[in-house]
């Protein structure tokens, strides 16, 4: 008989907290959830709105193993994580291994360390069904909207579309980014910099008024060059800097994408695998909290490694609304630990955590900032601001600094002054006028996607890495470069009496790693908009959020929201699905082929945006081209959409089949019996020759080559490949890994010997 038995969701965790329970402990996982919705049926009852749920084929096995031990346990003790998500596994467990719920140990920690589990065991609770509600709420509510708005996107915009509630949301801030940047009219300006010279040191000023236009700006140069610069005054400021709180789960994948260039989905991976090995809390968490042990052992090693006056031991509070587990920060489980033995991933992420969470608990930094203000003999109010900074005590600046989204602005340098005094002459070594321009909105990076959405109060920590990733896979939004456009500008300089006049040229407008979204995000968005304008209203969505807080605090029942919510939305579906329309969503007229006269319109194909002349109720057909990903619905012009109808072209005849040169939603392409191979990027699908054609297929068949070791005529779904990490086998649509030993000779394999590795 064992007595103990343990259930957590995870195998890393199931290893961890084995490690300290000792021998009359037996912990096993269930793997995530061991029971879910039906994939392929909405699985809620239309009446009741109660969900219906099923043990999904692959778990069966498993929960026949977590019944068995649990009847052979005196007692089980449910160790889920402990947020909602974490609550409702654990009532999943209660419900399908038929445990009493009077008698289960429901346990709770927020780290896997030997005092956290065994503090939990002497003080287990039993299931909050409030917690429970909560996440099946969110569950049913999402289905819901996904099975229910899906359906009219298939029939209104494009097939094997979906929607959801709060992706569709993500999708719409970054559409109207987007929208904001295209109507942006950028205007220039011109910027004023000087390098002065006080008893041989330099001094840099800056102009503190911008001037409009260039004659503005040489007119004030000339008057530069008889003018004396004076210091008119000298102010000096003591500032404290303070540091940044602990790390939420917002903040931490915000600021892992700034210093790591880690995705906010690899954040979450990384930081499971710390949270699973005992090495930092709980990593989903909107709480800035830290526990009095923790600040109690974060003195001790401030003071041991940086010395007494460098310790400043604080208490931060969250100020986030609705902040629902409200346990901790994300914090090291041990502050003495500096360093820990992991990958490097987990090894660059740690240290992250660490220096954060130190220097949250260190001094103010004492900085001096000295303001000089420098004024012209000649008159008038322009005034040149010298600043510099000098640190007194770098307090927690010694261990971190915060970045921003926007690191040109936070210049790591700081000037240091010479000393001057009011009265004190300057000479002059150069004055610069630079042309620069007004800089419109920038498009979002995951992370600062996440900072928006937490702002507006839209999902909760464990929902920003998923949304992100689901509006990425969705194809609604890409994560892509934005190719700048060249632009000149002028720079004006008085040197002496001389003033020179150069033009510069500068890429404007590149970005790299932006969310952009696609065709197809924007129809879907502006369709959505149009017919569901409550779903996809910011405010709506940060309301079911408290909501689901309220259900979570025991002050609404679920099943009441759930019934709110669907009495006005599913008339809104059905309307919308009956209504007629005259246009296909994003559908819309670019102008007329002057070959044919007939309209050519831009819309949403099967396969994605397409051009199209002529209309469907027309004699002849109309002809159609795919519009390549390089191209926007919103911006093709008639010029170029007639473009793409050059296209396919055939070039010639190559062992009896043509040889065509057409262009794909993936760029342009040689086809050849019925095969395909991608131009290279540099080259012209209008100028490409026969012979440049012929050689790429012959290229594409001698790589095939290489690629196919071997065939069997036993049966001709094995083969044998060559692959990026050497040979495999593919059988059946499947591919099978190959035993190092083997690899050397991949290509004589019998096909016993590779049938056998594929039953294995």
């Amino acid at each position: 008989m064992q007595k103990n038995l343990v259930i957590v969701e995870s195998p890393a965790k199931a290893k961890t907290i084995e490690k300290f329970l000792g021998k009359d402990f037996k912990v096993m996982s269930s793997y995530g959830h061991i029971r879910d919705l039906k994939k392929k049926e909405i699985s809620i009852d239309d009446d009741t709105l109660m969900p219906e749920y099923e043990i999904p084929d692959e778990k069966k096995r498993l929960v026949s193993e977590l019944k068995q031990n649990a009847k052979k346990a005196e007692k089980v003790w449910l160790a889920s994580d402990e947020d909602r998500e974490g609550e409702a596994i654990s009532w999943h467990l209660c419900e399908v291994l038929g445990l009493d719920e009077e008698k289960t140990n429901r346990i709770v920690f927020h780290e896997i360390t030997k005092p956290a589990i065994i503090e939990a065991i002497e003080h287990p609770r039993h299931l909050d069904m409030n917690l429970v509600n909560a996440q099946q709420a969110r569950r049913v509510l999402d289905r819901l909207v996904g099975f229910k708005l899906s359906p009219v996107l298939w029939r209104k915009v494009k097939p094997a579309l979906s929607a959801g509630r709060v992706q569709s949301v993500a999708v719409r801030l970054i559409v109207e980014r987007e929208r904001e940047i295209q109507a942006f009219q950028s205007e220039p300006y011109f910027h004023i910099s000087a390098k002065l010279e006080v008893a041989g040191s330099p001094v840099i000023a800056m102009l503190s008024n911008r001037f409009k236009t260039h004659e503005e700006a040489l007119a004030f140069l000339e008057q530069c060059k008889d003018a004396e610069f004076v210091v008119k005054s000298i102010t000096k400021k003591p500032m404290k800097r303070m540091p940044a709180p602990p790390f939420t789960t917002s903040t931490l994948q915000q600021e892992a994408a700034r210093k790591l260039g880690f995705t906010v989905s690899q954040t979450m991976m990384v930081a499971q695998r710390l949270y699973e090995s005992g090495h930092i809390t709980y990593m989903r968490t909107d709480s800035v909290n830290l526990s009095s042990l923790c600040i109690g052992t974060s003195k001790e090693e401030i003071t041991r490694l940086y010395g007494a006056e460098y310790s400043n031991p604080r208490n931060f509070h969250t100020r986030s609304k609705g902040a629902q587990e409200a346990h901790e920060a994300i914090r090291p489980t041990y502050m003495s630990k500096q360093d820990i033995e992991a990958t490097a991933q987990e090894r660059r992420l740690y240290d992250l955590i660490w220096k954060r969470t130190a220097a949250s608990q260190m001094a103010d930094a004492d900085i001096e900032k000295t303001t000089v203000e420098i004024s012209l003999s000649t008159g008038g109010d322009a005034l040149f601001i010298a600043t510099g900074e000098v640190v007194k005590f770098d307090g927690f600046l010694k261990v971190y600094r915060e970045s921003t989204d926007d690191e040109q602005i936070e210049s790591e340098e700081h000037n240091l002054l010479p000393a001057m005094k009011e009265g004190d002459l300057l000479t002059r070594q150069e004055i610069t006028a630079t042309e620069r321009f007004s800089q419109g909105p920038i498009r979002y990076t995951e992370a600062s996607l996440v900072h928006k959405l937490e702002e507006l109060g839209i999902g909760r920590p464990s929902t920003y890495a998923p949304t992100i990733s689901t509006i990425q896979q969705r194809e609604y939004v890409h994560k892509g470069d934005k190719k700048g456009e060249e632009r000149t500008f002028t720079v004006d300089t008085l040197k002496g009496q001389k003033l020179t006049t150069k033009t510069k040229k500068e890429m404007a407008g590149s970005e790299k790693g932006k969310l952009l979204p696609t065709d197809i995000g924007i129809v879907v968005n502006d369709f959505l908009m149009e017919n569901f304008p409550e779903i996809m209203d910011y405010n709506f969505t940060a309301k079911v959020e408290q909501d689901f807080d309220k259900i979570a605090e025991g002050k609404t029942l679920w099943n009441k929201m759930m019934h709110k919510f669907y009495k006005k939305f599913e008339p809104t579906v059905e309307k919308v699905i009956k209504a007629r329309a005259e246009h296909k969503a994003g559908e819309r007229q670019v102008g007329i082929d002057p070959a044919s006269d007939k309209p050519v319109f831009v819309k949403i194909g099967r396969f994605g945006p397409v051009v199209q002349i002529g209309s469907a109720d027309d004699n002849e057909k109309p002809r159609f081209a795919q519009l390549p990903s390089d191209k926007s619905m919103d911006a093709l012009t008639i010029e170029e959409a007639m473009e793409l109808f050059r296209l396919p072209r055939t070039v010639g005849k190559y062992e009896g089949s043509e040889v065509t040169i057409g262009a794909g939603r993936f760029g342009p392409y040689v086809q050849h019996d019925k095969k395909y191979v991608s131009l290279p990027k540099d080259a012209d699908p209008l100028t490409i020759t026969f012979d440049e054609a012929v050689a790429l297929i012959e290229e594409k068949r001698q790589q095939d080559q290489q690629r196919h070791l071997k065939t069997f005529a036993e049966d001709p779904k094995l083969e044998i490949l060559n692959g990026r990490y050497g040979p495999y086998i593919a059988y059946d649509g499947k591919n099978y890994r190959m035993p190092k030993a083997l690899q050397a000779r991949a290509a004589e394999l019998t096909f016993e010997e590779a049938m056998k590795l594929v039953k294995k």
